[in-house]
């Protein structure tokens, strides 16, 4: 699984949309079979956009015991969420770097 583009999303009430491709290799990859999963409430103040560390420490004691995220499942939106609004670091792009990582993506 691949992760190729994180942009904007086009849902109503979501903020960005993550879009995989399942191929084996990157390079194979048509189109026709990509994933794409919708997340981060589009009204919310995250850490990538400057809410304070006391928030995010709430938001992830909150949602660490939501029994419908898994936060191992790369493609989930709550491990979207997690680790690209909710990272390490206050830059999107630094948490998509280190989510790849991660995941190996």
């Amino acid at each position: 699984m691949w992760l190729l583009s994180v942009k904007p999303s086009t849902a109503k009430d979501k903020r960005y949309t993550a879009t995989f491709c399942p191929c084996k290799v990157k390079n194979d990859c048509k189109g026709a079979s990509h994933k794409t999963v919708h997340f981060g409430q589009d009204t919310a103040t995250t850490y990538v956009d400057g809410a304070p560390e006391a928030k995010k420490k709430s938001y992830l004691a909150r949602h660490s015991k939501s029994p419908g995220e898994d936060w191992s499942q790369p493609t989930s939106a709550g491990a979207l969420s997690r680790f690209l609004l909710w990272g390490a670091s206050r830059s999107l792009r630094e948490n998509i770097k280190s989510f790849k990582n991660k995941f190996r993506l």
